[in-house]
Parts: C-alpha cells; sequence; structure tokens
C-alpha cells in the first residue's frame, strides 16, 4: 500500500472515532440533561422553595432516573439569575456514563493502524526508497521489495537519473553517455524516454518529466 493511502485511512479512523465518541457523548449529555432537570423540578415542587439544603440535596438525588447520577450532580447557585439554584453535572461524569464502547474499538484500530503506519515508514527509509522505489544491488525494487523489469538501456538511464543529486540530467549529458558515438541521439533518446514511462509511473510514484526539451528528471507525483 502507498504510504500516502495509510496515512488517509489513519487521518479517516481518527475523525470517524473522534465523530462518534462525540455522538455518544452528546447524546447521553441531553440524557443527563432531561433527568436533572426533572428531578430539580419536583424537588422544587416538594419543598415549595428554592433554598438549598441537605434535605433538598437528598431529595434531588432521590428523584434521579439514572442512578449512576445519584451522588455525582449538584446544585449550583447562577449568580446571572439572583443566586438561583441550578442542576449541573461535569462534561467529566457525563463521559463516563456514555457509551464509549465503540469508540474504543474505533481508537483501538487507530492505534494498530498508526502503528502500520510507522511500520511502512521505517521500511521505506530502510529500503532507501525515493518516490517508492529504490535502487539496491544494481537494480530498481518497488516498495514490495519486488524487482522492477527493466531492459539494459533504460535500467541505465534510470540509474543515471537517480544518482544525479537533482534526479535531473541533461539530454546531452544522457546522449553522450549512452550513444557517445551517434551525432543525434534525440530521437532514440525521446522514444527510450517514451518506453520508459509507463514502468515507472506503474511501479512508483515517479514519473519523467522534460524540462523545456533541455532536460530530464524524475519527480515525485
Amino acid at each position: 500500500m502507498k504510504q500516502r493511502y495509510a496515512v488517509i485511512v489513519l487521518f479517516a479512523l481518527i475523525l470517524i472515532s473522534s465523530l462518534t465518541s462525540l455522538d455518544s457523548f452528546r447524546t447521553t449529555r441531553h440524557l443527563v440533561t432531561e433527568d436533572v432537570n426533572q428531578a430539580f423540578a419536583k424537588t422544587l415542587a416538594e419543598q415549595q422553595s428554592d433554598v438549598i439544603s441537605i434535605d433538598t440535596i437528598r431529595t434531588f438525588n432521590s428523584h434521579l432516573q439514572m442512578e449512576a447520577l445519584r451522588g455525582k450532580a449538584v446544585l449550583a447557585v447562577d449568580t446571572n439569575k439572583e443566586f438561583s439554584p441550578r442542576p449541573q453535572v461535569s462534561a467529566a461524569t457525563i463521559f463516563s456514563l456514555s457509551d464509549q464502547r465503540l469508540p474504543m474499538v474505533l481508537w483501538s484500530m487507530v492505534l494498530l493502524w498508526g502503528m502500520f503506519c510507522l511500520y511502512l515508514h521505517r521500511q521505506r527509509n530502510a529500503l532507501g526508497l525515493y518516490g517508492g522505489l529504490a535502487l539496491q544491488d544494481g537494480r530498481f525494487i518497488d516498495a514490495k521489495g519486488n524487482t522492477v523489469k527493466l531492459t539494459p538501456m533504460q535500467h541505465q538511464l534510470m540509474e543515471m537519473l537517480w544518482q544525479s543529486p537533482s534526479h535531473q540530467l541533461s539530454k546531452t549529458v544522457i546522449c553522450d553517455a549512452l550513444w557517445p558515438k551517434k551525432e543525434d541521439a534525440n530521437e532514440t533518446l525521446y522514444t527510450l524516454i517514451r518506453r520508459l514511462k509507463p514502468i515507472i509511473e506503474q511501479h512508483s510514484n515517479l514519473k519523467i518529466e522534460v524540462d523545456r526539451g533541455r532536460s530530464y528528471g524524475l519527480t515525485i507525483k
């Protein structure tokens, strides 16, 4: 698998995991809000006062339908509304009550896929890959370790471009190296490049580009 596709899958898994976790949190928050509000309304109706006391808290907890909320939901004082009390539940409590089983499975997949991406990255570095190709023991291999089959002339041209610091050479340099006794090798070079291009693009993320008809170079797609 190409490394960029692996990274795309990784980010997609992270996004799906985050959205799934957030959706579960929001659903639970809605249920919790409804429960504490109904419990608070019943508590105020019973004591007919908005003064908070120990009995108020006990009554409030007894009216909570979600047993897991009892002792965790609090009655806070809202200073913006003349010190009137209001029920409050922390985000941490809501998260602990939400169903995070599916998000945990997805996050486990994120972890495993992330390790796979790291493995691919280290494997490519170990091979000395450039654009999905590597030159080892006098042969070109792809990211999977398979040998790319090239004719002797194709291999010589690829090796010249590969070993060039910029991965680019002028037409003159190429022609002089491959056909030193030929006066005009431009057409021969064009034919060689035309046949080499699809092979390189099939086995890697590289492509051979021409620069204003004066040079050829290897570039990553």
